[in-house]
């Protein structure tokens, strides 16, 4: 496929509402760097992240390449504010997961609009994730509060549960939402109250809220997309 096809197939869905959100969402976030003197890193990562989130909900394989380069700048940002477990995380785990998100998905694309097909998980599934997600989350907190993380209980569930939403957004299934939406909504209290302690990091706090909205909204078109 030409590249022009590719970013063509790649730009397809959008409505008028999305793209005027999109774009508010943007100035508001370049407004505010200037302003309040943002992180440059944080800045960046705020657009990659939001794109990645809105391509990702779309099925569209791009998305990685956006969260690739977002990902690469919230280690940054997470190493400076000692946040061991997000640091870790995106490192040693959300990298080489959107690495392996691009050829799985490639294998599981309609042919017509290029699209991930999507898929729900079995009930017995879901409770297995419950478990392990409760057992995960208890051992994450400990060991980040044997290493003086700042945020040990809300960095250690955002941590892990983020793991899981990695593995499922990969499985292209619509639970990832639900996790998503725990992550996005706790991590925002976790950035705010950084924002608030003098860390200079408006835009990602920004992009978490954003994310908490987009993670609600593609929750309920999955759900209208696979009839449930």
């Amino acid at each position: 496929m030409k590249i022009t096809e590719f970013i063509k197939k790649e730009l397809q869905g959008w409505n008028n509402y999305e793209i005027g959100g999109l774009a508010a969402v943007f100035t508001i976030i370049t407004i505010n760097s200037f302003i309040l003197k943002d992180s440059p890193a944080a800045v960046i990562n705020a657009f990659c992240g939001i794109l990645y989130t809105i391509i990702a909900g779309k099925g569209k394989i791009s998305c990685y390449f956006f969260g690739l380069l977002g990902s690469s700048c919230y280690i940054w940002l997470s190493f400076k504010n000692a946040l061991w477990g997000n640091m870790l995380l995106y490192l040693c785990y959300y990298i080489p997961m959107q690495v392996t998100g691009i050829f799985k998905w490639k294998k599981h694309l309609k042919n017509d609009t290029k699209e991930i097909i999507k898929i729900k998980l079995a009930n017995n599934e879901r409770l297995k994730i419950f478990f392990f997600a409760i057992t995960g989350c208890i051992l994450t907190i400990l060991i980040l509060y044997y290493f003086n993380d700042k945020s040990p209980i809300i960095d250690g569930i955002t941590t892990f549960l983020s793991i899981i939403g990695m593995y499922l957004t990969v499985k292209r299934a619509i639970e990832q939402w639900i996790i998503w939406g725990l992550v996005n909504g706790l991590s925002l209290l976790m950035w705010l109250d950084l924002v608030i302690h003098g860390t200079k990091a408006y835009s990602t706090v920004v992009m978490w809220g954003v994310y908490l909205i987009l993670a609600i909204y593609f929750y309920i078109l999955w759900k209208k997309e696979l009839e449930i």
